[in-house]
């Protein structure tokens, strides 16, 4: 066992204490021992992960689970009545837990001698004192055991494993099996109900719809799909409304031999369509032999809106909010209100409502419904506070407003009430790299993406998480392991419009050659002018390069694109851009760029800010607060490699390039880098990434 300091020691005692008090409600779980323990929910993981390598809610369980030894050990309560008061609700679901901790039934422990009663280790959570009398000897022949077994014996056998093979399915798109076109949406519905509620069941791999929908219209073989999603099982189905009856045909089928393990025929009446969901879903669970727990079954038992013209007229609004472009998020708006006049209380409508408002105002400096975007969020967690999808619409209300430390700890939520959503990891690990930035975050997010969703070869979705992973890669300094991440995303995706992009700079990485960066950049450009993020990093490149008049004529090109479609982006960059201006003789629109700036590193919550300090103090001559603010900015951690590649070629710095004080804070900000890369290359390799 692990050695604890005091302090160590101490928390934990604590801990352990809440816990036992909160002992027989089952609804107490992470946030609520954050609360009582007066932590932030993200600092209470990293202590306890820290101190015991296990997560909080492992900790929980396992504190249950050695107070039902205790319970079943020195008491007469059975089984059934010891489960209830560790907070267990479903009898079979403590059976289970107590089996995989203690590696048998909790009805055998009174047949147990003393030096049998040892746990299945999970982690370095010092036992309790009940535990702690256990015989020397059995300790001993267990020490004696682990060692010749080997650590990662023990140690594969984690509290909660990452579901197997055997247990990953993807659901094919349904058939519209009538000559009714207009039904589809419902049939499309049934379908995503099927996939959501079979993503909530943390023992299954669910493939994402994006990478089960280009299948839609396919005349591939099931095997060859399967191997292609690399799943053991498929999902088929195909139905029509014929009046107020649903008829639903669904096949489970075992992927490798194409053998039909399971089908149903299902005919109900419009008002069973939530029935009939859930059905679906724990018959497919069953029949594949995965658990479902009571928290996983309540979500799935949720019904949405009692009012059966709202659920459809919410269908025909979600179908058109997956299509996506702006004519079909308004029309999806409308479905979505509609929806909502006739059930108030509908929190899915309200929060797929904030979705469509996202995105039509994403990008753009008027935000025109932000304010209709926060009411309805605001509804969605009123009326279901325990759904993803609500979360997620909490956390996209923040977003829009810039308030991104409160949107992390929704967005997090979401995933943990969701785990199979790779939508909701896209969304972690964009908004990782893109809102909050933390380079570990957004490769433990993208590295999490990968594995969730293998999809076909040609996948655009496989392609996108590549992508991501590449790029989270780079910004942590990993430069070949990069490249091999961001080549397999053109291999799924060869038109993919950011691969190659993204590509020009991880190969400036491994060569240095600003001049072939450029060119690569120009290349990508030319394919879509629209491209303002291309157009302002080649204005950079040629700044870095020193080729003032090219940035001058790039940034002038972004800057009138910016301006005509009324953007709100890269505000970051206007220092830069009033530097070239200013060269160019123009000096009040330097002004002006260079007021932006500060007014953005003002508001600024990320951990560049201080860096952004410090080059705004040295564009304006204060070079003693320049070196402060590098001094502030050299303790942060988790920035991103391009600082370390570029930052000692930005020319507003070059006043101080020499002073010694400054070469110092450099010399630290580089070191403080290559550590944190170091540490993060051990658990990579761990996990087999590089």
């Amino acid at each position: 066992m692990a050695d604890f300091s005091p302090i160590e020691k101490e928390f934990l005692s604590q801990i352990k204490a809440v816990i036992g008090e909160n002992l027989s409600n089952e609804q107490f779980g992470v946030s609520e021992l954050a609360d009582k323990m007066n932590m932030s929910r993200s600092n209470l993981l990293r202590k306890v992960k820290k101190s015991t390598n296990l997560s909080v809610s492992q900790l929980i369980s396992q504190v249950r689970l050695q107070h039902a030894m205790e319970l079943l050990r020195t008491s007469a309560l059975n089984v059934s009545e010891v489960s209830h008061q560790v907070g267990f609700s479903s009898v079979s679901y403590f059976i289970k837990c107590f089996r995989e901790y203690y590696g048998y039934p909790p009805g055998e422990v009174g047949k147990k001698d003393e030096s049998q009663l040892i746990p299945t280790p999970v982690g370095n959570l010092p036992v309790d004192a009940p535990v702690r009398k256990r015989n020397l000897l059995a300790w001993a022949i267990v020490a004696v055991l682990v060692l010749v077994a080997g650590y990662f014996v023990y140690t594969s056998r984690t509290w909660n494993s990452q579901p197997t093979i055997e247990k990953s399915i993807a659901v094919l798109p349904f058939i519209n099996d009538s000559n009714d076109s207009t039904n589809v949406y419902l049939i499309n519905g049934l379908m995503e109900s099927t996939l959501n509620n079979l993503q909530q069941i943390r023992e299954l791999k669910v493939i994402s719809r994006t990478s089960a929908e280009k299948y839609r219209n396919t005349e591939k073989s099931i095997p060859e799909i399967a191997k292609e999603l690399n799943v053991n099982y498929i999902v088929e189905g195909s139905g029509q409304k014929m009046g107020n009856k649903i008829l639903l045909n669904i096949q489970l089928i075992e992927a490798s031999t194409d053998r039909h393990l399971w089908g149903n025929q299902y005919q109900k009446e419009a008002k069973d369509i939530f029935e009939l969901q859930q059905e679906v879903a724990k018959s497919i669970a069953q029949e594949i032999q995965a658990i479902i727990t009571p928290d996983e079954q309540s979500r799935i038992e949720k019904i949405p809106t009692d009012n059966l013209e709202a659920y459809d007229l919410f269908l025909k609004g979600q179908d058109l909010l997956s299509q996506g472009g702006n004519e079909n998020l308004k029309q999806a708006v409308s479905f979505f209100d509609k929806a909502i006049a006739l059930d108030p209380d509908f929190a899915l409508a309200y929060a797929r409502a904030v979705s469509a408002f996202y995105y039509l105002d994403l990008f753009k400096r008027e935000k025109k419904h932000v304010e209709q975007l926060t009411a309805y969020a605001d509804k969605a967690v009123l009326y279901d506070s325990k759904m993803a999808e609500t979360l997620i619409a909490k956390a996209l209300d923040y977003m829009s407003r810039k308030q991104y430390s409160s949107a992390a700890p929704y967005l997090e939520k979401a995933l943990e009430y969701n785990p199979n959503s790779s939508s909701a990891i896209g969304m972690l690990a964009d908004f990782y790299c893109n809102y909050m930035p933390n380079t570990a975050r957004y490769l433990e997010y993208s590295l999490k993406g990968v594995r969730l969703d293998n999809a076909p070869q040609d996948s655009v979705t496989m392609s996108y998480q590549y992508l991501r992973m590449g790029n989270a890669l780079i910004q942590n300094g990993f430069v070949d392991e990069a490249l091999r991440y961001i080549d397999k995303s053109l291999e799924f995706n060869p038109q993919n419009p950011f691969s190659r992009y993204v590509r020009a700079f991880i190969l400036y990485a491994k060569n240095g050659d600003l001049v072939k960066t450029r060119e690569l950049l120009v290349i990508e450009f030319k394919k879509d002018s629209t491209r303002f993020d291309i157009l302002q990093d080649i204005a950079k490149v040629s700044y870095y390069m020193r080729d003032f008049e090219s940035a001058y004529q790039y940034d002038k090109q972004f800057m009138q694109l910016r301006e005509t479609r009324s953007l709100d982006v890269f505000k970051n960059e206007n220092l830069r851009m009033a530097v070239v201006c200013a060269m160019k003789g123009e000096k009040q629109k330097a002004a002006e760029l260079a007021k932006s700036f500060k007014d953005y590193v003002d508001n600024d919550k990320s951990i560049y800010r201080s860096l952004s300090q410090a080059v705004y103090n040295c564009y304006e001559g204060d070079y003693k607060k320049c070196i402060e603010n590098m001094k502030l900015f050299a303790k942060e951690d988790n920035y991103q490699f391009w600082l370390i590649l570029f930052l000692d070629k930005e020319p507003i710095l070059d006043p101080l390039k020499e002073n010694p004080e400054f070469k110092k804070v450099m010399k630290e900000i580089h070191a403080r880098f290559w550590k944190t890369h170091d540490n993060l290359q051990v658990t990579l390799q761990e996990k087999g990434v590089m």
